[in-house]
């Protein structure tokens, strides 16, 4: 039940030229503000009009510019949740639910509610007012209004970024729940990376309306094909290189040479790492002599230039092969603190190693 675009939209100072199909799981639009995610759904649901271009959902053809064909938004059959829910203030949630069912008669309506309330656990919540509720159940009963149409696909505009850290949590497991029952194209919209990384299986970058990356998630998070697409999936460390074989690189930003096990076809300007690849060594395996760079399986001296703390991990800045000057850092590595607590009270040097497997090389 594949749901197909190929769109183009024009505004004052951006434009949005998008094209892709999503099948029956989960597919994660990640972009930061601005980028146009928010726009596409809009386009797809039919709330906005594109300048040209094609939807097609499960051999249906929603728009297509050029035969002149619009279809509705009320008759497309996508169901669609706003980024603050837009649930109707002087309704109760029952009748927020069944807005989009009071064409089907008195018993189906109701079998239908009993359904949703019961998927959505928003069971107790049928006669109170959106202003009742708290933010995870607003959201709960946004999505049961949304899927109260039986929709042929379901978009969801950042469901997660209005709620709390326990609320999120309590969220995203109802999210899982419903991707695993409704099995029709859901397109998930966030500038997120952790929450487009655990709810899509595969991934859409958007980048100034234009698609910058496409495809399965751990290849797009382990080998992005641009610095702007290795940036929007959460890389904080980059060096220009200059190549010196196929698999070694001079890495002039951080003054080391670097082993890597990946090729590309076209020449390669920069080299980047995450910072949960950045691995530290024990001291007796940090004896490879000073400059061997590659041949000493990228093992290279470091200092620590400062931390940050969250309550699980540290954040850890770096200069790399020498002490830091004003401040300056090569690299960022996360480690959890109880990794941390072993080798924090190390003499400096401390020794890290930046593993040739993890290292992706991406072109100008």
């Amino acid at each position: 039940m594949p749901l197909e675009v190929q769109i183009a939209k024009r505004f004052p100072n951006f434009s949005l030229d998008v094209s892709f199909t999503a099948g029956d799981e989960p597919l994660g639009i990640l972009g930061s503000s601005g980028a146009g995610k928010t726009m596409l759904l809009r386009c797809i649901a039919g709330l906005e009009q594109p300048d040209r271009g094609r939807i097609e959902l499960n051999g249906r053809v929603l728009l297509d510019t050029q035969a002149r064909t619009r279809v509705p938004a009320r008759d497309r059959r996508v169901g669609l949740l706003f980024q603050h829910y837009a649930l109707f203030p002087n309704q109760t949630v029952a009748e927020n639910i069944a807005f989009g069912l009071h064409n089907l008669p008195r018993e189906e309506q109701t079998r239908r509610m009993a359904e949703l309330v019961a998927r959505t656990h928003a069971q107790g919540l049928e006669q109170r007012y959106p202003r009742e509720l708290s933010g995870g159940e607003q959201q709960r009963v946004a999505l049961a209004r949304a899927l109260a149409i039986e929709p042929e696909a379901l978009l969801l505009d950042e469901p997660l970024s209005a709620l709390d850290t326990h609320l999120r949590s309590q969220v995203e497991t109802q999210l899982y729940e419903t991707f695993a029952a409704y099995r029709r194209p859901t397109l998930l919209v966030t500038h997120n990376v952790e929450e487009a990384y655990r709810l899509g299986e595969r991934l859409l970058v958007l980048a100034e309306g234009r698609i910058a990356a496409s495809g399965p998630k751990e290849e797009i998070f382990r080998r992005p094909p641009t610095v702007e697409v290795a940036r929007l999936t959460g890389c904080k460390n980059f060096s220009r290189v200059i190549p010196v074989t196929d698999h070694v690189v001079d890495a002039s930003d951080w003054g080391c040479r670097l082993a890597v096990a990946q090729t590309i076809s076209r020449p390669a300007a920069h080299a980047g790492i995450s910072a949960h690849h950045i691995d530290f060594v024990e001291p007796s395996q940090a004896g490879a002599p000073e400059g061997a760079g590659a041949d000493a399986e990228n093992i290279f001296p470091c200092w620590l230039v400062r931390s940050s703390e969250t309550p699980f991990r540290i954040t850890l800045y770096l200069h790399l092969r020498r002490p830091a000057e004003a401040g300056e850092h090569h690299l960022q590595a996360e480690v959890f603190k109880e990794k941390w607590e072993r080798f924090r009270r190390l003499p400096q040097p401390w020794h890290v190693r930046l593993p040739a497997d993890s290292l992706f090389l991406l072109p100008e």
